[in-house]
């Protein structure tokens, strides 16, 4: 269908009549299971991480205690972070896109990274940093300046490396394969269960509703429901 959705659009594109319109046609999705790390999943990958504290590291648990998103974390500086606040604020992201290869310093390439706003102003935030993560990033940050992962004004580390970097490091720790978008799943899930209330959950996530918080990315883990329905224990008057 997508092929088809192509080849009509190449030929409105040139002004050919078109036989049929496709536009209306769809093809129902099944919602894909998100992957969530589980509680010992997670504690494997932070104990890891502390034996290795190499800047990248640090990033990935960035996402896992901010929810940040790989682009996010790609495009954050040093300057958008308070380590005395403490606070890191948001308001770029990196991706990767096609492009037609005519462009000076890409010239025959099909792809270029551009750093841009998020694609909504509600991705634009402050996010609180927990304590502990404070003290990690100012072990890590020294002298450093320019973009967070590097150090560096002129390099950056773009998402497709750092995902693949991500992959690889769950592999050494004999975790089951996941996208690096699990990282933020994750984050949402464990705020669920430590309590947090959805609309700062939402903010933090930078999410215009509630409703996508709660729908998308909170994933109740068994014990938590399991806590939940004891609850209704109390109730039971039968003896």
């Amino acid at each position: 269908l997508s092929l088809i959705h192509s080849i009509f659009r190449y030929y409105a594109g040139r002004k050919y009549p078109l036989p049929c319109d496709t536009r209306t046609i769809t093809v129902r999705q099944c919602a894909k299971e998100m992957r969530v790390f589980s509680m010992n999943e997670q504690k494997i990958l932070c104990g890891h991480i502390a034996s290795d504290l190499c800047i990248r590291n640090v990033g990935i648990l960035v996402c896992l205690f901010t929810g940040i998103r790989i682009g996010e974390v790609c495009a954050l500086r040093w300057d958008d972070i308070s380590l005395t606040e403490r606070t890191l604020h948001i308001h770029q992201t990196m991706q990767r896109l096609q492009t037609d290869g005519t462009t000076m310093q890409e010239e025959g390439a099909r792809t270029k990274v551009i750093v841009t706003t998020p694609k909504s102003r509600c991705s634009i935030r402050t996010i609180p940093i927990p304590e502990e993560l404070v003290r990690i990033l100012e072990t890590v940050k020294g002298s450093a300046c320019g973009y967070f992962l590097t150090g560096s004004e002129e390099k950056w580390v773009e998402p497709r490396t750092m995902q693949n970097h991500f992959k690889r490091l769950l592999k050494s720790c004999n975790i089951e394969d996941a996208n690096y978008h699990a990282l933020r799943h994750t984050f949402a899930t464990r705020c669920v269960e430590l309590g947090f209330d959805v609309k700062s959950l939402s903010e933090i996530l930078g999410h215009a509703n509630v409703n996508i918080t709660l729908n998308r990315y909170v994933h109740p883990s068994m014990q938590l429901k399991q806590s939940n329905m004891q609850k209704l224990s109390q109730m039971i008057y039968v003896k």
